[in-house]
């Protein structure tokens, strides 16, 4: 939330007390917000959801207030403050300054397979893919007023957390009960909700949830990536049944390719995880958007069009001062 006079940050409290839908929360940073829609089954119900209810809370503010979809302010660098509530209290008597300085947003998917080997299997298949899906969604090339010379910054502001970037391996579940309870019983988490790994296991909700992408300005542009991960997510989970996935790749060679995503975008190369060969990133998308294609319930030209004309280079062309007002202008498009 922002004042349209300045667009500088504002305090998110007054309008979330008087709209009062629990799908509306308060997040970390005072002046930002979190819609959480219902599960649904077809991700165009779940897109018509998130409008609504952006159009709820922008019709709920002040006129000289304004709403942004923006994975990081791009005129503000240093810290913000905080959300007054017991959870935000004890992240700050942990980490400090940093906490307060993690003024990110991301767009959240969550997948769920209804098969505990299923899900174990699909998630190091998306965890080999999540430099490709950093390279489609990054749009945070501004911070502080200036280009971070990055098509996406978030992940760099992110790092001064730990648990962040490219998630270990987990070879079985009872591994990953053993290493959150090693965590949570000597004080390093508080609960699995800090294990905060661009894809994580959701215990509560049995899912996979994908963190990796940055937040998109637009319904539209939310739309065209959720679907492509809801059927990438099948057709992976397809390969998993046939027996056709590769055994997780190193970590530090994701890393790598993750890095190449965050500063160049889709106009980038990546390296291949197993051979090393490099490949332009717009060539390696066009092809796991074609694979994928099939799984999806229609075309995914729109996925296409975003490689081929990254938003990322739209807001480039703005430049900071005018992006936030520009990111205003569609927060509910």
């Amino acid at each position: 939330m922002v004042h349209r006079e300045s667009w500088m940050p504002a305090e998110a409290a007054p309008v979330l007390a008087s709209l009062g839908d629990p799908r509306v929360k308060p997040e970390l940073p005072a002046c930002q917000l979190e819609i959480a829609t219902s599960v649904h089954r077809d991700v165009a119900d779940a897109v018509a959801e998130l409008r609504t209810c952006r159009e709820l809370v922008a019709t709920a503010c002040a006129p000289d207030l304004a709403l942004v979809a923006a994975p990081v302010h791009p005129l503000v660098e240093g810290p913000t403050a905080l959300s007054p509530t017991e959870h935000a209290a004890g992240l700050s008597a942990r980490y400090r300054d940093v906490i307060s300085r993690q003024l990110v947003s991301s767009l959240q998917v969550h997948l769920a397979f209804g098969d505990a080997d299923c899900t174990l299997s699909v998630y190091h298949a998306l965890r080999d893919l999540l430099p490709e899906l950093t390279a489609l969604a990054a749009c945070a090339p501004f911070t502080a007023g200036r280009d971070a010379g990055l098509c996406s910054v978030r992940p760099v502001v992110a790092s001064q957390l730990p648990r962040q970037g490219v998630p270990p391996i987990i070879t079985s579940w009872h591994q990953y009960a053993e290493d959150l309870n090693w965590a949570v019983q000597g004080g390093a988490v508080a609960n699995a909700s800090e294990w905060w790994w661009e894809l994580r296991p959701h215990l509560r909700y049995g899912t996979l949830e994908l963190r990796v992408l940055d937040v998109q300005a637009t319904t539209a542009q939310t739309s065209a990536i959720a679907r492509f991960v809801h059927a990438l997510g099948a057709r992976l989970a397809d390969l998993h049944h046939l027996g056709r996935l590769e055994p997780p790749a190193p970590t530090w060679r994701i890393a790598e390719n993750r890095w190449s995503a965050l500063r160049d975008g889709v106009r980038g190369e990546l390296l291949d995880l197993r051979t090393g060969e490099v490949r332009p990133t717009r060539r390696r998308l066009h092809h796991l958007i074609d694979t994928t294609e099939p799984y999806a319930p229609g075309s995914l030209d729109d996925v296409r069009a975003m490689v081929e004309h990254p938003p990322v280079e739209h807001l480039r062309a703005l430049g900071p001062e005018r992006v936030v007002p520009w990111l205003a202008e569609v927060f509910t498009v």
